[in-house]
């Protein structure tokens, strides 16, 4: 019998190496390095460190959220990751290796997007001409044109790639950034108070894109403050307070108060809205406004009506791009029409400009905080000014008072809790929760019977919201008619009396809100084509 023995030059037997070897170990997985890690992030401007050593991590296929007040450093942080703002300290990790993002589009060529709350567009370009600089490469803008209608329908956010952004509302210029990062293709992609102007269905159609592209691996850093939105969406989130990290939770596992708790440090406020006990006079009244749109791109207002008494806030929901903008002139005084289409404390003003009708008792609120409702170079003390000038107060001897104009914008930023260096801070400095909130304080000091706000709370955060909401509900009890033009559903249906939608051109009756629901109001903001049968 030949003996087979185990060693070199002589063959083994797996079955004998079995006996006395022990198995081979398999390698453990692989685990992939987070898509993005920040380490020790810190920036600083004059008078303020927006970002005071921040560190997180985002994994391939998270949905991480930022949480913090207006102010707290978020957008800093945000634009320091897509390039637009540079770090004075600490790295950046993409992918396990550490890059430095000089400029916007490297960040773009890493494969991060970035959708901002204050738009990055080129308004005398049109839609496709503005998605076409943000790509990479040769193209044919013929057919980029065809890709930007196909995405945008497909994700439910229709667009006109032809439009000249200058001719779009702000709801739809929130559109075409969300469009133009999703085809780019993006690894990363940062998305800031998204669905500010999205009805419920929209919204949930923008949800099922995400969590679709979260499948796929693409990672998403997702900013807002509604709070019920991040439990319902995101993986993790990550607390700030101050420029610092304060805290990170599975919001999965939290409440909207609890959240708000971490973010904000107390209980989340709540709106009381006590019955008015004046006399229910109209103050405001709308009298078949009709107007054919100049713009070809524009909207045509169809035998508008309504009227608001003192005492009530009455809320006009809708999509951006139905008739806002043109409702929003023609009651401010931009557009003037029959005189008796809009009344003020039974005065016929329909013919009257803008300044003709705040010597009537009107303040007004536009959507667009920087640019018509503050000159972004100017003071706060000279902002102040801009449509408070004809107020006595700020007269001395039949001259404006400058002196007076910074006691007014102090008075302001302390009544207001605006977060700032004081009157002399350029309003470009602000947040955009802590401006507007200096735009309406400005237009409640000067004592109005007509209030009309646009976007009261669009990307500010849930503290500054409800203090904003609850100054309206307390304005509107005083005697004071007020109404609030928003695609917040639930910020009309927490302040308002009444809620009429506008779609198309054409407002349907305003409903007692406690005979409505989110749901159908939503339903009408979509339009005809998608109310049931």
């Amino acid at each position: 019998m030949t003996l087979i023995k185990p060693g070199v030059g002589w063959y083994t037997p797996a079955s004998f190496v079995s006996r006395f070897e022990p198995p081979a170990m398999s390698a453990p997985p692989r685990v992939p390095p987070p898509r993005l890690a920040l380490c020790h992030i810190t920036k600083r401007y004059p008078g303020v460190v927006a970002n005071d050593d921040v560190s997180l991590s985002v994994q391939p296929g998270e949905i991480h959220a930022v949480l913090g007040e207006n102010g707290a450093g978020k957008s800093t942080l945000m634009k320091i990751i897509y390039g637009a703002v540079q770090a004075d300290a600490g790295q950046i990790m993409w992918n396990g290796r550490e890059v430095r993002v000089g400029s916007p589009s490297a960040a773009r060529q890493l494969g991060i997007g970035m959708v901002f709350q204050h738009f990055q567009l080129f308004e005398t370009l049109t839609v496709v001409e503005n998605i076409a600089m943000a790509l990479e490469g040769r193209f044919d803008l013929a057919a980029l044109a065809v890709r930007v209608k196909d995405v945008s329908e497909k994700y439910g956010l229709p667009l006109d790639p032809q439009r000249l952004v200058h001719s779009l509302s702000v709801g739809e210029r929130q559109r075409v950034e969300i469009v133009r990062c999703l085809l780019q293709n993006p690894q990363l992609l940062i998305l800031d108070e998204p669905t500010s102007v999205l009805t419920p269905q929209a919204v949930r159609r923008l949800f099922d894109t995400l969590r679709q592209l979260a499948s796929e691996g693409v990672s998403i850093l997702y900013i807002s403050h509604k709070l019920h939105e991040i439990q319902a969406l995101c993986h993790r989130a990550t607390v700030m307070q101050g420029g610092r990290v304060t805290g990170e939770t599975d919001p999965r596992n939290e409440t909207p108060a609890t959240l708000a708790r971490m973010m904000i440090g107390r209980e989340l406020p709540v709106c009381h809205a006590p019955a008015y006990a004046g006399e229910a006079r109209a103050v405001l009244q709308i009298d078949r406004i009709r107007r054919i749109s100049a713009d070809p791109f524009g909207v045509s207002l169809h035998d508008i009506s309504l009227t608001v008494n003192a005492g009530e806030v009455v809320g006009i929901a809708g999509i951006s791009g139905n008739g806002q903008a043109e409702l929003l002139s023609a009651l401010s005084g931009e557009t003037q029409g029959r005189p008796e289409s809009v009344s003020i404390a039974g005065v016929p003003v329909g013919h009257l400009h803008a300044g003709q009708r705040r010597d009537m008792g009107l303040a007004f609120v536009p959507e667009e905080r920087l640019g018509r409702g503050a000159v972004p170079g100017m003071s706060l003390a000279e902002n102040f000014i801009l449509t408070a000038h004809r107020q006595p107060a700020l007269r001395r001897h039949g001259l404006l008072s400058f002196g007076r104009a910074r006691e007014f914008a102090a008075r302001c930023i302390e009544r207001f809790d605006v977060r700032c260096n004081g009157p002399q801070s350029a309003a470009r400095s602000l947040s955009g929760g802590n401006l507007q909130k200096f735009i309406v304080g400005r237009e409640i000091m000067q004592a109005p019977k007509l209030m009309i706000v646009a976007q009261p709370t669009w990307g500010v955060d849930v503290g500054a919201a409800a203090f904003l909401r609850q100054t309206l509900l307390d304005l509107a009890r005083s005697g004071v008619a007020v109404l609030v033009v928003s695609e917040e559903l639930e910020e009309l249906f927490e302040i308002c009396d009444r809620i009429a939608v506008l779609a198309g051109g054409r407002l349907s009756p305003p409903v007692p809100k406690d005979q409505t629901d989110a749901e159908q109001i939503g339903l009408l903001m979509s339009g005809p084509q998608e109310q049931p049968a």
